[in-house]
């Protein structure tokens, strides 16, 4: 089998780095027009700052506000648009679903994709795929596409602006990232990209782990204090690039199929995706039985930053036997990442350790974080 490597063509990073958009484009031959889809807030920050950037580099360029989900409606409609304004790139500005639904409308199309993250709250930005979910939130599964970004551009003064809650959701995504590489190195299995890992890759991960325990807290603090310091800039490459190539590149395994399942439930609706993952985390470590000082590692960091170790910490303060069947079915379904686990995995299975982590989560709770 074939070693298979992915990343971005280029990756651009640092304070105030919007100004330099259209520079940046216009160093690798992207030009216009545009279609830039962004959120609300990222079109409200940033307008004044797109049209100095573009027309300075002669871009022209027209803005679609984004819907809400990453849906196949949603991509459809943005899409439309693209073909009405005769569009020859698209720039997806904001979080991870309109990054996703940005690059899914690129690919149909065929055109150049550059990826604007407004927020470092998951290692979407350098990846080549879509998480397609539907209407109303629930995820529906991966749309893989032909290349990754021609530009990722990553702004950390808006980053510092951004709420500190998203961040700390990145750093759940990218905490899974090192685990899951490793699970599926071990084991063999291919990567997202139907190759197998590169000792590149799984060197990257395991440097978005040691720079997230290293720098994560001290990022938080900068979040929360609307600056931009050393330690933010390591953790928003991180939570961008490290977990992006390393999940990519390595593959993902329990704690992402676990988020998959949390998503059935409504009840986690109004929590973010890298909050899903730490739970999912949490359950694929208890599920793979490793040992306490590896739990511990997580449990500790994970409190440190203010992420999710039980149920209740996701809206699942109240979990009915059917409900929990439904995610462990969710989880466990036919050609999810579960399989890249090195044991055959049932439903039963993630319902117990599901139950077992919550288990350890609130034990964790009641040993180190007293009320």
């Amino acid at each position: 089998m074939l070693s298979v490597f992915c990343s971005p063509s280029r990756y651009t990073q640092g304070k105030n780095a919007t100004d330099a958009l259209g520079v940046e484009m216009s160093g690798l031959g992207l030009h216009g027009p545009a279609l830039i889809v962004g959120g609300r807030s990222p079109i409200r920050l940033l307008s004044e700052t797109w049209k100095h950037t573009l027309s300075e580099a002669g871009i022209a360029y027209a803005v679609f506000e984004f819907g809400g989900e990453c849906s196949l409606s949603e991509i459809e409609r943005i899409k439309l648009v693209a073909k009405q304004y005769k569009s020859q790139v698209i720039i997806g500005a904001g979080g991870g679903k309109v990054l996703d639904a940005a690059r899914a409308v690129a690919a149909d199309l065929n055109l150049p994709i550059v990826n604007c993250p407004t927020v470092a709250s998951s290692d979407s930005p350098c990846s080549a795929l879509s998480v397609i979910y539907s209407d109303d939130g629930v995820a529906q599964g991966s749309r893989f596409h032909r290349k990754n970004a021609d530009l990722v551009l990553v702004d950390t003064q808006v980053i510092a602006h951004s709420p500190p809650r998203l961040l700390v959701a990145g750093m759940g995504d990218a905490l899974a990232t090192w685990f899951e590489a490793k699970t599926c190195v071990e084991g063999g299995v291919k990567n997202l990209r139907g190759g197998v890992s590169t000792q590149t890759a799984l060197a990257l991960a395991k440097l978005c782990y040691r720079t997230l325990l290293a720098d994560g807290a001290d990022a938080l603090r900068s979040v929360q204090s609307k600056v931009v310091t050393p330690a933010l800039e390591r953790l928003v490459e991180a939570n961008t690039l490290l977990s992006g190539i390393g999940f990519e590149s390595s593959g993902l395994a329990a704690a992402h199929a676990i988020h998959n399942g949390l998503t059935t439930a409504k009840a986690t609706h109004a929590y973010l995706h890298g909050e899903k993952v730490a739970f999912g985390l949490l359950t694929q470590l208890v599920l793979e039985g490793q040992p306490r000082s590896v739990l511990n590692r997580v449990l500790r960091f994970a409190t440190e930053v203010g992420l999710p170790i039980t149920l209740a910490d996701i809206g699942l303060t109240d979990l009915p036997p059917e409900v929990l069947q439904k995610i462990a079915v969710r989880a466990t379904a036919e050609n999810d990442t579960m399989h890249n686990e090195p044991f055959e995995v049932k439903p039963d299975m993630v319902a117990d350790a599901i139950m077992a982590a919550d288990a350890t989560g609130r034990a964790w709770k009641k040993d180190h974080c007293p009320s």
